[in-house]
């Protein structure tokens, strides 16, 4: 077995002959460098700043010129951008395809031995890490959808709170945030519990009418209820401050950013303000002149959803060859497994990543346009039901969101007769295939009533 295992080792070629491997602790750091470069191939330090970078020196005074690590949580992140700025290449390894290597022992000191065999080998995928400048932004973004999270489970609290003094208001407003809602709300705190006067505070814009809403403010108000709405309130407006100051922060960032050059202005698109979501500087124009194509044209996208995706995948679309690879990257391509030259199973990949989470996302909206992409979607959850339409249809945004961005296109919306007309002439070509192979003929026939196949 031993000479089975030292001829298939001298049988492979060394591609990274300067690698390292590194088993990332939250308190210790394993490192191992080849053989030949130092009296102690493994070390440890600590997860001090201080530590790290000796880390780098060591790494460097041992030739060392690409580095692979595995780490759980967040603890690579400091290791990551330390050895990075000190000029190494550094891959960061998912722990699930170490995992499937035979051979390894699940000790600290014998990973990081065994990430650097593998990784001198070649036998080692980096994951995906884009530029700096877009990691600065992935992270106000990935802050923003962690505070936006927190204000709205106070915002169900607050609901909570007004159902149990039976006040109904989000009965009959739709949103208890907006200008009526908190208008309302503040009312209540202040004192005011007359429900007419408070109705008076109704929106022109609300469809319920006051005397609706005066039924709906008739509730029992016990303090106990009122001192909970009042703490959820104060903190649900907290969130929301937060937001606003994370927003200007993020503007001035844009400025900073990299920019395209433009050849075309953005065109002008009304602005939907209705959600507090949504930033109040101009968003579209910061994104438009960061990446050049204005991605809001495609069904479903907003401001939001392809802010979300580029700090997510970034500006460089050259780290996957095709679309192909970039959908298998999202989880949104058929994972085919494949024995005996049969297809066992097609499902998609389980991925936690945000980009796919977006794509599936502006894959439900769209599907409630008239456009070519509503009516595909559409289309397939009739023939095959609501999840597979939504990844069948989140596939077909991001390849056209690879093709703009990596050619710099612009998107043309072909209307949904468009796609109608080639849907009935693909389905046209298909039986004229399955009629010849029976040997049929098929012939058109054109009627006043319209148009109708008939086979002869």
């Amino acid at each position: 077995m031993s000479k089975k295992k030292s001829a298939s080792a001298k049988g492979l070629e060394m591609i990274n002959l300067d690698a390292a491997g590194i088993d990332i602790g939250s308190k210790i750091h394993y490192v191992c460098v080849p053989e030949d470069r130092d009296s102690v191939r493994i070390r440890s330090f600590g997860s001090f700043t201080e530590d790290i970078n000796m880390m780098a020196t060591w790494l460097k005074k041992c030739g060392i010129k690409s580095v692979a690590m595995e780490s759980t949580g967040v603890y690579w992140i400091p290791v990551y951008q330390i050895l990075e700025r000190a000029g190494f290449e550094v891959n960061l390894i998912n722990a699930q395809h170490v995992k499937g290597a035979p051979g390894r022992k699940k000790t600290d000191v014998e990973d990081c031995g065994w990430l650097q065999k593998l990784h001198s080998y070649g036998l080692l995928r980096a994951s995906f890490r884009p530029d700096d400048q877009i990691c600065v932004l992935r992270s106000y973004i990935r802050h923003r959808a962690r505070l936006i999270e927190s204000a709205s489970s106070h915002v169900l609290r607050m609901q909570k709170a007004l159902t149990e003094m039976n006040i109904q208001l989000h009965n009959v407003i739709s949103n208890i945030t907006g200008a009526t809602g908190t208008a309302i709300i503040n009312a209540i705190l202040t004192g005011e519990r007359d429900p007419i006067k408070l109705a008076k505070l109704r929106n022109n814009g609300i469809k319920s009418s006051e005397d609706v809403i005066a039924k709906s403010l008739n509730g029992d108000y016990r303090q106990e209820h009122l001192f909970v709405l009042k703490q959820e309130f104060e903190s649900y407006n907290f969130y929301q401050k937060q937001i606003e100051d994370l927003d200007k922060v993020i503007e001035v960032y844009y400025q900073e950013l990299d920019k395209k050059e433009n050849k075309e202005p953005l065109k002008k698109k009304k602005r939907r303000l209705s959600s507090s979501n949504i930033p109040k500087f101009n968003l579209r124009e910061s994104l438009y002149a960061l990446i050049g194509v204005d991605f809001t044209a495609i069904p479903g996208l907003n401001e939001l959803t392809v802010q979300a995706i580029t700090a997510e995948i970034g500006t460089n679309m050259s780290k996957w060859p095709t679309e192909k690879h970039f959908t298998s990257w999202l989880g949104l391509s058929p994972a085919n497994k494949i024995s005996g030259a049969k297809i066992l199973g097609s499902k998609t990949r389980k991925v936690k990543n945000s980009a796919s989470k977006a794509f599936r996302l502006a894959a439900c909206s769209a599907g409630k346009t008239q456009t070519a992409i509503g009516a595909f979607m559409r289309r397939v959850k009739s023939k095959a039901g609501a999840p597979k339409a939504i990844t069948a249809t989140a596939r077909k945004i991001a390849c056209l969101f690879y093709r703009l961005l990596k050619y710099g296109q612009d998107y043309v919306e072909q209307g949904i007769e468009c796609y109608e007309k080639k849907y009935k002439a693909n389905l046209v070509g298909k039986l004229e295939k399955l009629a010849k192979h029976l040997g049929y003929d098929l012939i058109e026939k054109i009627e006043k009533q319209g148009f109708n196949i008939g086979v002869s």
